[in-house]
């Protein structure tokens, strides 16, 4: 596997996710250092946490305090960046936009880590969706991090 040195989870709109994920990422032990960001592909001005994805963070002791969200730019992307996104539609529409990246470079995430099922998006459901997409989220991202260990 290529040495990533910036790993950027990207879905629809950057506010619910995208930041769980990169702060599920930061929160958990990877051998080495790398930048973590969350981006959204239809971002037309930056907006807050969605608020269930707050509340589901903030109970789980991940920080959320300043976050606003950010488009997928080019600037994002180098020839050490993985591109995790949430479903394979996602990944097509990056591939699309940045027709520079190496395919090898842009996952869905639960591809990446060998799970079946793509991470669903709660928006617009209860609490406990935005809750379960959370610890979905947390399942996913250590068997990432076991894969990006795996490579040191």
């Amino acid at each position: 596997m290529k040495p990533y040195k910036r790993i950027v989870f990207v879905a629809k709109s950057g506010t619910c996710r995208e930041p769980m994920a990169a702060e599920i990422l930061r929160d958990i032990d990877v051998k080495k250092e790398m930048e973590v960001l969350a981006r959204g592909l239809v971002v037309l001005f930056p907006e807050p946490l969605n608020q269930k994805a707050e509340a589901v963070m903030i109970s789980n002791g991940l920080p959320t305090e300043g976050y606003m969200s950010a488009p997928l730019t080019a600037a994002d992307i180098t020839e050490h960046t993985l591109i995790l996104t949430m479903e394979e539609n996602q990944r097509q529409k990056v591939l699309e936009m940045f027709d520079f990246v190496n395919t090898e470079d842009v996952q869905v995430l639960t591809d990446f880590t060998g799970d079946e099922l793509e991470i669903v998006n709660p928006y617009g459901g209860s609490l406990q969706m935005y809750g379960l997409c959370y610890e979905t989220l947390v399942a996913t991202i250590r068997k990432l991090v076991n894969i990006l260990n795996e490579g040191e």
